[in-house]
Parts: structure tokens; sequence; C-alpha cells
């Protein structure tokens, strides 16, 4: 089988807001641009990281429009269409399809706890609205529920379309009959290669992207020792963009960095002077930026 079209270091973007709190086409381009620079093999548009409880389904799409405008052709772009209602999320997945996307991740549902029967006929019913391959998001530590590996084999022996997972759950990483792996945390980006994995959707990346690219090619080219010597090294990059919820601490870190503004939509708030400083202490000692 050919290499899946997601694979590598896939960038979970940020949605820039400008100074009245509308979306930041511009600096979209600008963040997009800077993450394919950076060692980005592809972004996913409005996952968490992209605040998508937040954006109208208009704002989303648009998102999605503009970025594979600046950087379609280069990069995989993935659209999040993943609601925990069912119509709402065939719908983004219709949309974002007409809009470009390379394929969609899907979450699954959040707060209202389908059982097994609904979770694969949830999935089948997205899978059902686009030809794009779907990536399974499994992260119970904001939904709640957790998909086992068996439950998730069998949507994927369901729904052709179903090709691989994000497993945020660090407890169960391990391979999944049918799908590729994707690392759904930064810190098991390496250990998910290991195991098989094709990559991961990440955050870091936004801030030391080259370098998780390292990883990944390290690993890649057969030099194990290499690949856990990058990683290792990226440790307090990981935990520092864990300092407060995402996407806060890595908006904090690019506006740092002079990409893009620190802005978020409420509930989600701006980094306070503790976590301000927290990041960029870790960005200073990893001389991502010069000491103050």
């Amino acid at each position: 089988m050919s290499e899946s079209i997601i694979h590598g270091v896939i960038t979970a973007m940020v949605t820039p807001f400008d100074e009245r709190g509308d979306v930041d086409h511009d600096a979209t381009r600008k963040v997009a641009r800077h993450l394919v620079d950076h060692g980005s093999h592809g972004v996913v548009v409005a996952g968490t990281t992209g605040e998508n409880p937040t954006l109208t389904d208009d704002e989303q799409v648009e998102l999605l429009r503009v970025v594979v405008d600046e950087i379609g052709g280069e990069a995989t772009v993935i659209a999040g269409t993943g609601t925990n209602d069912t119509r709402h999320s065939v719908h983004l997945t219709e949309a974002s399809s007409e809009a470009g996307a390379d394929g969609c991740l899907v979450v699954t549902p959040y707060y209202n706890k389908p059982n097994p029967a609904g979770l694969r006929a949830h999935f089948a019913a997205v899978a059902d609205a686009t030809g794009l391959p779907i990536v399974l998001y499994n992260i119970p530590s904001r939904c709640v529920i957790n998909m086992p590996p068996e439950l998730m084999s069998e949507i994927a022996a369901e729904n052709e379309n179903v090709v691989a997972v994000k497993q945020a759950n660090n407890d169960e990483l391990g391979p999944v009959d049918g799908l590729d792996i994707l690392a759904g945390n930064d810190e098991i980006f390496l250990r998910t290669l290991e195991i098989g994995g094709t990559g991961g959707i990440l955050v870091s990346s936004h801030v030391v992207g080259d370098e998780m690219r390292a990883v990944y090619e390290a690993h890649r080219a057969g030099e194990p020792e290499r690949a856990r010597e990058i990683q290792n090294r990226l440790a307090p990059v990981y935990e520092a963009m864990t300092v407060t919820s995402n996407p806060t601490p890595v908006k904090t870190a690019l506006e740092l960095m002079g990409v893009v503004s620190a802005r978020v939509r409420l509930p989600m708030v701006e980094a306070d002077d503790e976590q301000r400083a927290a990041v960029r202490a870790a960005l200073e000692a990893h001389g991502t930026l010069a000491a103050a």
C-alpha cells in the first residue's frame, strides 16, 4: 500500500483573530506559510487548537478556503469537522469537502456520550458524506468517552474511507487494525512512530516544527538514537505548551516569536503573567527566543 497522504508532522493550526475578535485571514495565511516553511507536512484547520467550538460554520469553511488557497498543493490540509451533533458534522464535512480539504478530522461526540452503537452510526454517517479520508479523533480527556482499539477497528472495517486515528489517549497507544496511528499529544510523537504510527497531529510544531520534522526524518532513516536525542531536547517546549489550556500557550509563543497575536475567543483567555513567563523561559532556554 502506498504511503497515506496523512503522515509526518501535521500541525493543529491556531486560528488568528484581529482586534475586533474576527478571524484574521491575512494572519491565517502568515501562520500557514510559517508552518509549511518550518517542517509541517500538513495542517489541521479548525480543530481544538483552532478554537472550532467558537467558530461559526461560515467562518470555519472560509478559513479552510484561505488555507487551501495559501498552501494547498504544498501541504495536506485537513478540516476539523467533528461535533456532538451528527447532522452538523455531516454538514461541515460536506462543506469542507467542497471547499478543498484533503481529509477530515472527526472527534468523538462530546457531552452527550453515545454508546458504541451510536459511535459506529455517527462515524458511518460522516464517512458517507464524503469521499475524503477520515481521521478519527480519540481524546477522552476532553470528550469523556474513550474509543477502545477494538471499536476503532470495527469502525474502520465498516467504513472504507476511515483511514487513521489521532490517538490522544496515551495509555492506549498501540497499533489498531485497519488504521494508521497519529500521535495526538506532542510528548508521544516519537513513541507513536516507534510503534508503527505514521506521524502526529501536533501543537508544538508551531514553534519547533523543523526539529519535530527532524525527529520524523531520523526515525524514517533508521536513526533511533538521533530521533530520541531530538525528542528529549524538545520536552521542555512540549511542557510549556501545556501550562494552561490549549491554545493559549502556543498562541503566546507565536506572539513572542512575532508571528501572530495571542488573541483568543472567550471562554478561552490570554495567558497571565506567570504563564507567559513560563512560555518565554522555555523558548529562551531552547534558543527559539533570544534571552531578554
